[in-house]
């Protein structure tokens, strides 16, 4: 929830935010590596025009 990177995701595979979080959360205790993942995309990823 912090830069929707999640809910961005979880819109692009069409799947429910809180599933993508919830994976999220298992993958960064299970090593960290989503942790970086989520930094890189909050910078790489542009956000959402709305209109």
């Amino acid at each position: 929830m912090v830069a929707g990177v999640c809910a961005g995701l979880a819109d692009y595979f069409n799947i429910d935010p809180t599933i993508m979080r919830i994976l999220f959360v298992v993958i960064a205790f299970a090593g960290g590596a989503s942790l970086l993942a989520y930094l890189i995309m909050w910078i790489i990823v542009p956000e959402e025009k709305s209109f």
